[in-house]
């Protein structure tokens, strides 16, 4: 029964119910692992996309237009030799790279808009890092068969079906419209069209806008999920920030070993040793030309007091039994600070008996 009790506590104590701490978050972060839609910058991109389109249209019309004039009207008469052929793919290459550069700065800039509102700025190389868990063929299958893989087939098809229809409702409006433009002329058709395509892009944009922004409270509802912790978990890491236990106790026996040691060395030049007798000892030093006030440079409590007597009785430093004199100072005080005020007559009297044994004047 107690084994199964056991048992029963590990298993709750491994089930990830804990929310994820700071360190956790922060770790996670530096990995890239954050909460994402990539349909956000998706939609930024497809609406800033026709918005610039519809800005530009005339412009790179015109540009496409003044190309296969240039085409039909210079380059067809050239004679074709290696350096025509050169010039003449250079300056397709210029022209297509200039008709081209609005649409790729837009992509970029709504892009990166897109990403950054989601998760700020990060810069980390582990999610290209190369891992060969991923050419694991078994996890590869248990990843495409998955439970999140369905939910993002089914989230593909909403969307389509959503966006598909919201196109087919602005054709279905226009309909009568475009049944008569064989009757129209080319450029009234042509502007027709450009703006039935400025609105399906638009109505578009925005419903995978409006679709992107549930997809990402989803993605941070399936990160949270994710990134919680067991209560082990969190335990580890406290032990990890904190060090372990075992490893502090280490530390803090050694820092009392080199703390006594120091004392010890300082002990031949103390005055006087004031004791509970049994519980308390406290060494104090006290020189007029060079100290405005006793100073205590050495203190231990039961084994570290029976220590330091034991080494003020080697080193022939007197020893003064007062019981609530070392309660106070002990209390007070540490090693290296001055007697405070309200001691000052009680320790006073004790050096003034000293020097009196050791027929010192002060």
């Amino acid at each position: 029964m107690a084994t199964r009790y056991r048992l029963d506590l590990q298993f709750f104590a491994g089930e990830k119910t804990e929310k994820a701490t700071p360190q956790k978050r922060q770790e996670s972060k530096r990995k890239g692992q954050v909460a994402k839609s990539p349909e956000v910058a998706a939609a930024m991109i497809i609406i800033g996309g026709i918005v610039l389109l519809n800005s530009l249209g005339g412009w790179m019309m015109d540009r496409i237009l003044a190309i296969y004039r240039i085409h039909f009207t210079q380059y067809i008469s050239w004679e074709i030799t290696p350096a025509t052929i050169r010039t003449l793919f250079e300056q397709m290459a210029m022209n297509a790279f200039l008709l081209m550069l609005p649409i790729m700065l837009v992509g970029m800039v709504f892009g990166f808009l897109g990403n950054f509102i989601q998760v700020g700025v990060i810069f980390t190389s582990d999610p290209i890092m190369a891992k060969f868990e991923r050419l694991d063929p078994i996890k590869g299958a248990k990843r495409i068969f998955s439970m999140r893989a369905l939910v993002e087939l089914g989230k593909s098809l909403l969307k389509i079906a959503i966006i598909g229809g919201a196109a087919f409702g602005v054709l279905w409006v226009a309909k009568d419209e475009l049944f008569t433009l064989s009757q129209k002329s080319i450029g009234y058709s042509f502007s027709f069209i450009g703006s039935l395509v400025f609105q399906m892009g638009l109505i578009a944009g925005l419903i995978l806008l409006s679709l992107s922004i549930l997809d990402y409270i989803y993605q941070k509802y399936e990160f949270e999920k994710g990134i919680k912790m067991s209560k082990q978990d969190i335990k580890d890491e406290y032990k990890k920030a904190e060090g372990d236990p075992l490893i502090k106790s280490k530390i803090k026996d050694k820092q009392r070993q080199m703390s006594m040691n120091r004392m010890i060395q300082d002990l031949p030049s103390a005055d006087v040793l004031i004791t509970n007798p049994t519980h308390y000892a406290i060494a104090i030093k006290y020189d007029a030309e060079t100290m405005e006030a006793p100073v205590i440079i050495a203190m231990g409590k039961d084994h570290l007091a029976l220590k330091i007597k034991e080494k003020a009785k080697e080193f022939g430093i007197v020893t003064m039994e007062n019981k609530p004199l070392a309660r106070a100072l002990y209390a007070q005080v540490e090693v290296g600070d001055v007697v405070p005020e309200e001691l000052f007559l009680a320790v006073a009297e004790v050096l003034a008996y000293i020097y009196r044994l050791k027929g010192k004047i002060r």
